[in-house]
């Protein structure tokens, strides 16, 4: 078991990629908003890189082992320590019966730290996944962030190895100003925006709203100039359509205010999405503090973003680490 001596300010059960082929039935994947963070943990302690593990936004987490196991924190900074001393993240590490993981506060850029352990973390599949679904309370713990006294089962240890850690070079830098790509569309110039709204929504810096988590990422209020004056028979606002599915990482845009749906988000909905976050992308999003970070679109192709997911998932490999 691992026990749960403070869930911090959100502490979510995830594995990757989460609940996949459910959009259609009202379910977006959930799993990990850093997925590069998330799966380089799992590697670095011998799991499966989805295997289910623990996702820990803005810091604030204590967890206490039962047994022997290795462990890898990565992502965010939050001044990890076992036992009270400092550890490094992207490293794994050998942990025994009694000891405790601790996540402090976020010390520089970044917002979410994510833990796994050797065995990973064996809470009931629902739906083809471990991950923590929030809005629909299935999957991780009870389908809920985690809490002081839950207790989590682990999965067998197996052979795992501590003292490896990511190679220095491949270390991903964080920052308060992100590029992110995306690719136009489904509804954008000139049938819905107009071609100013679109040079507009790939050139401005755009802030993160406070009121941000991982249903939406919510940006700064914009007049668009729009192609159309209503949305016909959708409604009187020319960002109205008739209900259609949105893919997961959609730039929805309600009204004047364009929201990024993250992986719990709506899998449908009567607005436009001018365009569409790239998956191999996506990750950068997990690591954007709400309230705080600015945002610029750069504009990729599908095949651009195809090749995106492609070197993200190269770096997620045994070649990527070494021993200490």
């Amino acid at each position: 078991m691992l026990e749960v001596k403070s869930g911090g300010i959100e502490t979510t059960v995830q594995d990757y990629p989460g609940r996949v082929g459910l959009l259609d039935q009202g379910i977006f994947p959930a799993g990990p908003m850093d997925d590069l963070a998330f799966r380089m943990a799992n590697l670095l302690v011998g799991n499966d890189p989805g295997a289910a593990g623990l996702e820990v936004t803005a810091g604030g987490a204590e967890f206490a082992f039962t047994d022997n196991r290795v462990v890898a924190v990565c992502g965010a900074d939050m001044q990890p320590r076992i036992n009270g001393e400092p550890i490094e993240l992207w490293r794994s590490y050998e942990v025994k019966a009694g000891d405790t993981l601790t996540l402090g506060w976020l010390n520089g850029p970044g917002f979410r730290s994510y833990v796994a352990v050797s065995g990973g973390i064996d809470v009931p599949v629902v739906l083809g996944s471990r991950a923590t679904y929030a809005p629909g309370e299935i999957g991780g713990y009870e389908g809920r962030a985690l809490k002081e006294g839950d207790q989590l089962p682990l999965g067998s240890a197996g052979n795992a190895t501590p003292g490896r850690r990511l190679k220095p070079s491949l270390v991903p830098t964080y920052t308060n100003e992100w590029v992110l790509e995306a690719v136009r569309g489904p509804q954008a110039d000139p049938d819905y925006f107009t071609t100013e709204d679109m040079e507009f929504f790939f050139s401005h810096a755009w802030t993160l709203d406070r009121n941000s988590n991982r249903t939406g990422y919510r940006l700064d209020i914009h007049r668009w100039q729009w192609a159309r004056k209503t949305g016909g028979v959708a409604g009187g606002h020319p960002s109205n359509i008739l209900d259609n599915g949105y893919p997961v990482g959609a730039v929805n845009v309600a009204g004047d205010q364009p929201i990024i749906l993250t992986v719990d988000g709506p899998t449908l909905g009567g607005f436009v999405c001018c365009a569409v976050v790239a998956m191999g992308a996506m990750w950068k999003l997990g690591q954007m503090v709400p309230g705080w970070d600015k945002i610029r679109f750069k504009e990729v192709d599908i095949a651009q973003a195809a090749e995106l997911v492609q070197q993200m998932n190269q770096l997620i490999s045994e070649e990527s680490l070494e021993g200490v």
